[in-house]
C-alpha cells in the first residue's frame, strides 16, 4: 500500500502522483491535505503511521522543497524518508538505505522527474548484505540521546 500526502506547496504535484498510481495500478490512500493551508508535521506524522503498520508500506510526502516534510518524517522511529531527487537518488534510496518513505518539492521538482523517481523508488527493493548493516546503525541511532 502507498500513503500519500501533502502540504498546501505539493497540492498540484500530490495530484499528478495520484494519477500515476492511479493508471499503473498501485493501491494507495490519499492522507491530505486538500488544498488548504496545512503544517507539514502533521501530514508527515499521518502518512509515516500507516507506513510503519506494515513493512511493505511505502509513503510519498509532498511540501514545498521535500526538505521539511523530510525532516519531520525522519524523526518518527523506523521511518527512513529521502528527498528524490531524481531517478538515481530514488533507486539508491532504496536499495542502499531501504527508505520506506520518498520525499518531493512541489514547488521546486518536474512533474515528469518525480514520476519517474516514483516509478523507480516502488519497483526498487532492499539490496539488504553490507547496507542491512548499516541501516541497522540508522536505526540505534533512534534510541541514542545526544545531549
Amino acid at each position: 500500500m502507498v500513503y500519500i500526502g501533502c502540504d498546501h506547496g505539493g497540492y498540484e504535484m500530490k495530484l499528478a502522483l495520484i494519477g500515476y498510481l492511479e493508471k499503473n495500478g498501485f493501491e494507495y490512500e490519499d492522507m491530505g491535505c486538500g488544498g488548504e493551508a496545512v503544517d507539514y508535521p502533521d501530514i508527515a506524522e499521518k502518512v509515516c503511521a500507516k507506513v510503519l503498520e506494515n513493512e511493505d508500506n511505502k509513503g510519498v510526502l509532498i511540501c514545498g522543497t521535500g526538505i521539511g516534510i523530510s525532516i519531520a518524517a525522519n524523526k518518527i522511529n523506523g521511518i527512513r524518508a529521502a528527498i528524490g531527487y531524481d531517478w538515481y537518488s530514488a533507486k539508491y534510496t532504496r536499495l542502499h538505505n531501504n527508505a520506506n518513505v520518498i520525499c518531493f518539492g512541489g514547488r521546486t521538482m518536474g512533474v515528469n522527474s518525480v514520476t519517474e523517481a516514483l516509478d523507480v523508488f516502488l519497483h526498487t527493493g532492499f539490496e539488504g548484505g553490507r547496507h542491512a548493516v548499516r541501516v541497522d546503525k540508522i536505526t540505534a541511532l533512534e534510541g541514542k540521546n545526544h545531549v
